[in-house]
């Protein structure tokens, strides 16, 4: 395998997500309090186990600052930290508020936002991406927001979703000016794989369990997305110490076949994942 494993924190830095089972991983109480505890555990397991990259989000609650105060005590050495702006967390730390978080791609909310992570994150944040860029979005032809990111001085990159995962990426390319795509790619969902081993960035792979959909067969569904000779990091989203131990199989687990019987097509896939429900 040529990629390595990272830690997304989507699933750990606020009660509620979509992924299936993400309220049975976090149990009764998801307090404050027990997050951050449970997510500096999650955190220290995955250090221990050679995992050195992290990604975050603002609106992934209170990820942004449960990774600072870990890097802070700990102060890791070899560590990638990354995150991204573009949504505003809305949910107040309820599990099911409507809506959990609102896009906003305007220059205003990038600045809010980059000085929000940086006072969380400091000096360990190495790469600031975009949070969901879509051709909808218009946010690849905002030069203002464009500007804005070059003039902080440190890498950034652009996450992706949606059935426009293709056309954003290479538009992306197309600007010369980012350093990583970060996309999703599982076995259910594969659309982006052609975009992504012509982009010639640093690619992160999100979602590789297609939010829980996959995760019976997690060692698999992550070793197959390991395998892909243009991905740099793939990240577990686990949520628990349990449910990394099962992910990290994965890095002893051969690749699968390709397994086309799993494709789904794109429209369908991304449609069944806009019904999941926050839990």
């Amino acid at each position: 395998m040529s990629a390595r494993l990272g830690l997304g924190l989507a699933a750990l830095g606020r009660p509620g997500y979509l992924n299936i089972g993400h309220g049975a991983d976090l149990g009764e109480d998801r307090s404050v309090a027990a997050l951050r505890a449970r997510t500096h555990a999650v955190l220290d397991a995955a250090y221990e186990a050679g995992i050195r990259d992290f990604d975050a989000a603002r609106s992934y609650g209170r990820a942004e600052e449960f990774l600072g105060e870990w890097l802070r005590s700990r102060r890791p050495d070899g560590v990638t930290v990354s995150s991204k702006w573009g949504y505003v967390y809305t949910a107040g730390w309820a599990v099911a508020t409507q809506p959990p978080e609102v896009k906003h791609h305007d220059a205003e909310t990038f600045r809010r936002q980059y000085a929000e992570t940086c006072e969380h994150l400091g000096d360990w944040l190495a790469l600031y991406q975009i949070h969901s860029a879509t051709p909808e979005s218009g946010v690849l032809e905002d030069d203002a927001v464009l500007t804005a990111m070059r003039e902080i001085g440190l890498p950034i990159g652009v996450s992706v979703s949606g059935t426009g995962q293709p056309e954003t990426i290479d538009r992306a390319v197309s600007l010369g000016i980012f350093s990583a795509v970060q996309a999703t790619w599982n076995l259910h969902e594969r659309a982006a794989e052609d975009a992504l081993a012509r982009c010639g960035l640093k690619v992160i792979v999100k979602e590789a369990l297609a939010n829980g959909r996959l995760a019976q067969r997690d060692a698999e569904a992550l070793a197959a997305a390991l395998a892909r000779p243009w991905a740099t990091v793939v990240l577990s989203g686990a949520a628990s110490t349990q449910v990394l131990k099962s992910n990290l199989r994965a890095l002893d687990t051969p690749p699968p076949g390709e397994l086309p019987e799993l494709i789904e097509d794109s429209e369908a896939y991304w449609s069944a994942r806009s019904k999941l429900a926050w839990n």
